[in-house]
């Protein structure tokens, strides 16, 4: 082999194995990027923040007068302190929005009631579903006067029906209209869901389609709908993810199943949706009439008596409607009196001198609320101690103690209300309430009770909630 010979052969292999090199370099150098690119959870962890999109709505996420609130905003937050970071909000006020700004490089999670369906699984990731719900028609309840209200879907051909653009209701009426079904519907890309249950309650369009739960949640509003059929089974909701976010949808799973476990997601659905049940349209229609005509008497006292004792204004303003219905010479058939029917001894004991003064009344039913507040075990927290003081309020605090004690006897949590809740009215049973140190109580009442007054507080929290959103526009 001659010099040049060598030096060729020499140069080639020098320029193969910068190559290589190069080459191997760079695929370890893309690996590398993938992996940090990849591990969303590393990179949330890092930051210390989850950048969650939450659609603004009762079912997910409001500013109440007290803050945030909503199912998926309370879950999404619990999420979040277990991994030890802040949760940092961007709102949607439609689905269709929710889902343009899922696809934003810096957003983690996005939350808006969103079911699992077909279609939306080929253009996004999913993680753990958390809830159920069904489809349901929601309808003008003037069209049952004549005649028009719909059995099924054979009877959809003659009414206006408008549903969000891009939401699941939109994929099942397609759906619908392939299986043969005519239909007059309409696509909103501008209305929220709920603003279209608006437009049901003042007939601007005769039907919409809803989940069950946005239903149970929102016909305590609106006077004028009404449940016409189910249009689904029941559907899974899951948050949207991130792209290759596998090993934060893994934690997720491994969070969830120990959430469950803990009690902790009953909880929080029974704190959301339990009192939902508890629904009366008449008595609805005239609380909403009594806002207007009977509440401005009196708001001045209620957050007079909210600010002194540490009480949120809409839980006393609720309790207040639940005793008295804001009438402050009402009167029940045991004595007690006033807009927080105080029997006379625990008048006395508060100093009230005039149950039927609605100020003395206000501020004297405040502060044995907080009486009962300071009295519950500090085991007893969040909301949770609300609703125990409220039952105290109810039954006395010594059939609380009872309650409590019985659960530990179950083998249930004292400390928790949902499992109270399930306790209370064995109170009433003589097996059970014999054991007892306070003996009998009609304790499936405080559960009704106490469901009565979330209710309420949910309503005027939600017209609050409005109110600002007005001032602010």
């Amino acid at each position: 082999m001659t010099i040049k010979q060598y030096i060729s052969r020499e140069t080639t292999l020098i320029a193969i194995s910068f190559f290589l090199f190069g080459w191997m370099g760079h695929a370890l150098y893309e690996n590398g990027h993938k992996i940090i690119k990849h591990s969303t959870l590393k990179k949330i962890q890092k930051e210390g923040v989850l950048n969650v999109v939450l659609l603004n709505s009762p079912s997910t996420y409001y500013i109440g007068s007290d803050g945030p609130k909503g199912f998926e905003h309370d879950l999404l937050n619990s999420y979040a302190t277990h991994l030890g970071v802040k949760l940092n909000i961007t709102t949607a006020n439609t689905v269709k929005e929710a889902l343009e700004l899922s696809k934003n490089p810096e957003i983690h999670v996005t939350s808006a009631s969103l079911t699992k369906t077909q279609e939306r699984e080929k253009n996004f990731s999913f993680g753990p579903s958390y809830f159920e719900a069904q489809e349901q028609l929601v309808c003008n309840k003037s069209l049952l006067g004549s005649g028009k209200f719909p059995k099924n879907a054979d009877n959809l051909s003659h009414l206006s029906i408008v549903v969000g653009e891009d939401t699941s209701y939109s994929e099942t009426i397609e759906q619908l209209k392939r299986d043969g079904f005519e239909m007059n519907a309409t696509y909103s890309p501008e209305f929220s869901t709920e603003e279209l249950i608006a437009q049901v309650d003042t007939h601007e369009i005769d039907c919409t389609i809803v989940d069950s739960n946005i239903y149970a949640l929102n016909q305590r509003y609106f006077k004028n709908i009404e449940l016409a059929f189910d249009v689904s089974n029941r559907r899974q909701q899951a948050w949207i993810l991130a792209p290759e976010s596998d090993m934060l949808k893994a934690d997720m799973y491994e969070w969830f199943n120990s959430f469950n476990q803990s009690g902790e997601m009953a909880r929080l659905k029974d704190h959301y949706y339990s009192y939902v049940l508890f629904f009366d349209y008449y008595d609805t229609v005239m609380f909403h009439e009594r806002i207007k005509t009977r509440l401005p008497k009196y708001e001045s006292y209620f957050k007079g008596a909210s600010g002194e004792y540490n009480i949120p204004y809409s839980a006393l303003v609720a309790l207040s409607y639940q005793e008295s219905h804001w009438n402050p010479n009402a009167v029940s058939y045991t004595g007690v009196r006033g807009l927080m029917m105080l029997t006379q001894n625990t008048a006395d004991l508060l100093g009230v001198k005039d149950r039927t003064d609605p100020k003395e009344s206000i501020f004297g039913g405040a502060k044995h609320l907080h009486q009962m507040l300071k009295s519950i075990p500090m085991e007893v927290s969040g909301e949770d101690r609300l609703k125990f003081a409220l039952a105290a309020y109810n039954i006395g605090l010594g059939h609380v103690f009872d309650a409590q004690k019985l659960a530990q006897q179950l083998g249930l949590n004292q400390n928790s209300w949902t499992d109270l809740k399930v306790v209370l009215p064995l109170l009433s049973q003589k097996k059970y309430y014999k054991t007892l140190k306070h003996g009998y109580a009609r304790g499936s009442e405080a559960v009704r009770y106490v469901d009565a007054v979330y209710d309420y507080r949910d309503i005027l929290q939600k017209l609050d909630s409005e109110a600002i959103a007005s001032a602010t526009n």
